[in-house]
């Protein structure tokens, strides 16, 4: 059984906790938060040590990996502080709010030998996950621009307070939104080159930025739009998608689906000319413990499995997720530019 400790109780941090507390290779040994209340319930109903102090529980429970689910200004401190004590690491996206900070964990997790993932979940949902490998086949011909888009009901009024209205400690449209639609297009297309028109928008929130809009630019002559919006009260839940536009046809997916046109009848990967649509439950695996979707417990089990194999070439490493914050510092330059 591999010993695992969990940072941070939050929404993410509880998903987390009860993903891999029923892992059936995972032994979670002990969790850590500033609630009193949410450490008694854990301690009282789970059995589960609990901790005040990250650095009390990793130098006490001889684990083997930690996972770090806390506001993201606190990542760096505790993925290096983990890293030196040769812990695989998983931890919750963005990566970290400073580009040296994430150099550094990069090179600590490649010289110490370290499985290290961070959790972009849209790279473990099937229908992005054919996207890509039709882009890759060439399915749509030479792909010549995209359009990313994320929405959903996060800020709807004016309001502030908390480390999700400022910047500084990683709250924003663009660090909790964007940041996953970047991610997914960097997973299909490769790394934008540079960025253009970027617009941080604020709708309700003083401190932050509640949509982002931008182009997204390569050097082979791809382009792409980005607009993102988490004060959309027309969603439920956050809603991700992308379409894709080649010379030999089109691709939109989310969640739930992908719809593909073509130009032409590919009887080799069986589809038909004009529109084809695949669901997500006909292209993804089952997972052991279903919450809020499969990536979540399939990401946490890719996580689990790279330290099983000693696996180093792992989805969504510390390197690809810093390219991602390479891409936010660069829409937050452009943006600033123009004020």
């Amino acid at each position: 059984m591999i010993k695992a400790g969990l940072v941070g109780l939050g929404k993410m941090g509880i998903s987390h906790c009860s993903i891999v507390n029923t892992h059936p290779e995972v032994d979670l040994v002990a969790v850590c938060d500033t609630s009193k209340f949410v450490l008694s319930c854990i301690g009282k109903y789970a059995g589960i040590k609990c901790f005040k102090n990250y650095k009390k529980m990793i130098d006490t429970c001889n684990l083997n990996c930690v996972i770090v689910a806390t506001p993201t200004k606190f990542h760096a401190d505790m993925v290096r502080y983990a890293l030196k004590r040769n812990l695989h690491i998983f931890v919750e996206k963005p990566f970290c709010l400073h580009i040296d900070d994430g150099q550094e964990m990069v090179a600590i997790a490649e010289r110490n030998n370290l499985v290290n993932q961070v959790g972009y979940h849209n790279r473990f949902i099937g229908t992005f996950q054919k996207v890509r490998d039709l882009v890759r086949d060439n399915t749509i011909g030479e792909v010549y621009h995209f359009l990313g888009e994320a929405y959903g009901p996060v800020v709807l009024k004016e309001k502030g307070g908390t480390w999700r209205s400022d910047m500084a400690e990683g709250g924003g449209c663009l660090y909790d939104y964007a940041s996953h639609v970047i991610n997914l297009v960097q997973f299909i297309l490769g790394n934008p080159d540079s960025v253009s028109g970027s617009v941080l928008k604020k709708i309700y929130s003083k401190g932050v930025d509640d949509a982002v809009y931008a182009t997204l630019l390569y050097n082979n002559g791809l382009s792409g739009q980005l607009s993102v919006n988490w004060s959309d009260e027309t969603y439920r839940k956050m809603s991700t998608q992308v379409t894709i536009l080649g010379k030999r046809g089109k691709i939109i997916a989310d969640a739930q689906e992908c719809k593909i046109y073509l130009r032409d009848e590919q009887a080799g990967a069986k589809l038909e000319k004009g529109w084809n649509l695949r669901y997500v439950t006909d292209l993804s695996q089952d997972v052991w413990f279903y919450l809020r979707g499969e990536e979540y417990s399939a990401q946490i089990d890719h996580f689990i499995q790279c330290i099983k194999t000693n696996n180093r070439d792992n989805i969504n490493s510390f390197a690809g997720a810093l390219q991602t914050d390479n891409i936010v510092n660069l829409l937050k330059n452009d943006a600033m530019a123009r004020v």
